[in-house]
């Protein structure tokens, strides 16, 4: 899905716009997951789609990922480079380490949908979907 090859080093991406690109695409799985399980309703796929998307959800998902030893040490180097990378402002409906956690997940979703490791992101995203559901 993309329309022009990267004229960049993608491993040397800054890690805000990794995360930037992490974001839509988390934001891509779960609609889909959600309209796929049948929930069509636009205020109802907004609602049920925050409990995937939020910042408090992203970084509850990425400390489960952590404690569970879900991610490789690769993996685990590209959220700290989005956890640790400083951004201008943060939202004002969340703390700076959640901020924090989240930005690092969506740095990492990022980076694999940039070196097209498609089926780790979906093995990602899957546990993800897990760990919010039996949240």
């Amino acid at each position: 899905m993309k329309i022009i090859e990267a004229n960049t080093d993608l491993k040397q991406l800054n890690a805000l716009a990794l995360a930037y690109m992490g974001d839509s695409v988390l934001d891509m799985y779960v609609r889909y997951y959600l309209i796929a399980k049948g929930n069509v309703r636009p205020h109802r796929l907004h609602v049920e789609a925050t409990k995937y998307v939020s910042a408090k959800s992203q970084a509850y998902i990425m400390g489960r990922l952590i404690e569970e030893e879900f991610l490789t040490e690769a993996e685990m180097a590209v959220f700290k480079r989005g956890r640790n990378a400083k951004s201008g402002s943060i939202p004002k409906n969340t703390d700076l380490n959640t901020y924090r956690y989240s930005t690092g997940f969506e740095a990492m979703l990022g980076y694999h949908y940039f070196q097209g490791e498609h089926e780790r992101l979906d093995e990602i995203i899957k546990k993800a979907v897990e760990v919010v559901e039996e949240r």
